[in-house]
C-alpha cells in the first residue's frame, strides 16, 4: 500500500512524514524544501498481532506494512510545470491513494505560503493543479483513441466514450473520484491513471491547543467537505506526532495520557488509510514467525494464499481458519481445536479480516 502525502508548502507534511517514518526529512519554514520525494514505510497497528506473538513465542513478527511518500509542496501552477510541479505529479500517479494535509491552525511563526488560513482554497488549489494534470492525460488519450475510432473496435469505442464524458467532468471542476461509474467503466478508467481518480484521506492538522477534542472550525469545515464527496478527514497534531515518535516506547503512554489522547493520531491515520483502499488482514502464526498479510477486501481463500506464494494459490486445497477472538478466549489453538471451533474451507471461502490461517496446497512438478 503506497500513500501520497501531498498539501500546499508549509502545511505540516514533512513534519508528519517525520514523525511516520522517522526518516528526518528535512523540515524548513520556506517552499520546496522536499524535491526529491522522501519515502518511508510504517508498521500498521494491529494488536491482534501483539496477542500472537506473546502465544506463540515466535522467532519474528512481521507487521502489516503501509508505504508513505512525501511529496514535495505543490503550488498554482503545478500542472504547468510552476514549483517543479511536473516532477511531483508524476509521483503522486505512482501511489494509490492520497494523503492530503490540510492545515487547520493559526500561528504567526509558520508562513502561510497564501498568505492565511483557509483550509477550503487550499484544498481548491490542489485540487485544481491535479484536475488539470488529469485534463491535459484525457485530452492526449482522447485525441489517440479518435484516430482508430473508425476501426470500430468495441473496447476503443467504450474508452472513447468513457474519456469524453470524464473530460467534461473535470472541465467542470471535479475530480474524477466524484464521477459516477459503472462497474465496466471503474475498470475502463484505471487504464486512464488518473490522479483525481485515486481516493483521498484528508489530514487536518491542527495545533496543540486543539487537544484533547482536536477539533475546531477548520476542522469541521474540512469534515463537511469530505462528507460530501465521499472522502474521508482526519484530525491530527504533526507537531505533537513527531514529538511522540522521539519518545521511547515506554514514556509514550504516559505523554497519551498526559495530553488527554487515547493514541497516537499516527494509528488512526494508518487504519484509515487501510480503510480508504478497501483493504483487510489475515494472519499466520507458528514457532518461526507470526505475519500479518494484506488483502483486499473480498478475496477468496485461494486468492489471500497467493498473496504469500503463487504456488499456495496454485495448489490450493483448503484454509485451515482459526477466528481470533476463538482463539483469544480459549487460549491456545488446541483449545480452540477442541472446541470444534478450528474450520477447514475450500475455494469459495471468503476471507475475514483478521482470519487466523494456515493454507493446505500441492504444486505437481
Amino acid at each position: 500500500m503506497k500513500l501520497a502525502i501531498v498539501g500546499l508548502p508549509n502545511v505540516g507534511k514533512s513534519t508528519l512524514f517525520n514523525a511516520i517514518t522517522k526518516a528526518g526529512a528535512e523540515v524548513a519554514n520556506y517552499p520546496f524544501c522536499t524535491i526529491d520525494p522522501n519515502v518511508g514505510v510504517v508498521s500498521v497497528p494491529d494488536n491482534r498481532l501483539d496477542f500472537l506473538e506473546k502465544l506463540y513465542k515466535p522467532k519474528k513478527k512481521i507487521p502489516a506494512a503501509v508505504e508513505f511518500v512525501d511529496i514535495a509542496g505543490l503550488v498554482k501552477g503545478a500542472s504547468k510545470g510552476e514549483g517543479l510541479g511536473n516532477q511531483f505529479l508524476a509521483h503522486i500517479r505512482e501511489t494509490a491513494a492520497i494523503v492530503h494535509v490540510v492545515r487547520c491552525f493559526e500561528s504567526g511563526d509558520i508562513t502561510h505560503v497564501m498568505g492565511g488560513v483557509d483550509p477550503l482554497r487550499d484544498i481548491d488549489i490542489i485540487d485544481t493543479e491535479l484536475i488539470l494534470a488529469d485534463m491535459e492525460a484525457v485530452t492526449k488519450k482522447l485525441e489517440r483513441l479518435e484516430k482508430n475510432v473508425r476501426l470500430n473496435d468495441k473496447k476503443i469505442l467504450a474508452e472513447r466514450e468513457l474519456a469524453i464524458k470524464v473530460k467534461t467532468h473535470l472541465e467542470a471542476g471535479n475530480p474524477a473520484r466524484t464521477l459516477e461509474l459503472t462497474e465496466d467503466e471503474k475498470i475502463i478508467l484505471k487504464d486512464f491513471f488518473l490522479i483525481t481518480a485515486k481516493p483521498v484521506l484528508y489530514a487536518c492538522n491542527v495545533s496543540e491547543r486543539d487537544l484533547p477534542a482536536m477539533e475546531n472550525q477548520y476542522v469541521k469545515t474540512v469534515e463537511e467537505k469530505s462528507g460530501k464527496e465521499g472522502a474521508q478527514a482526519i484530525p491530527i497534531c504533526a507537531k505533537i506526532e513527531a514529538e511522540l515518535s522521539e519518545l521511547p516506547d515506554n514514556d509514550r503512554e504516559t505523554f497519551l495520557k498526559d495530553l488527554g489522547l487515547e493514541e497516537p493520531g499516527l494509528n488512526r491515520l494508518v487504519k484509515a488509510g487501510y480503510s480508504l483502499l478497501g483493504l483487510a488482514t489475515f494472519l499466520t502464526a507458528g514457532e518461526d514467525e507470526v505475519r500479518a498479510w494484506t488483502i483486499k477486501k473480498g478475496y477468496l481463500a485461494p486468492q489471500a494464499a497467493g498473496v504469500i506464494h503463487t504456488d499456495f494459490e496454485r495448489g490450493f486445497i483448503r484454509a485451515e481458519v482459526m477466528n481470533y477472538d476463538d482463539l483469544q478466549k480459549l487460549g491456545s489453538e488446541k483449545a480452540v481445536k477442541d472446541a470444534g471451533l478450528l474450520r477447514s474451507e475450500g475455494k469459495d471461502y471468503l476471507v475475514k479480516d483478521g482470519d487466523i490461517i494456515e493454507f493446505r496446497f500441492n504444486v505437481s512438478k
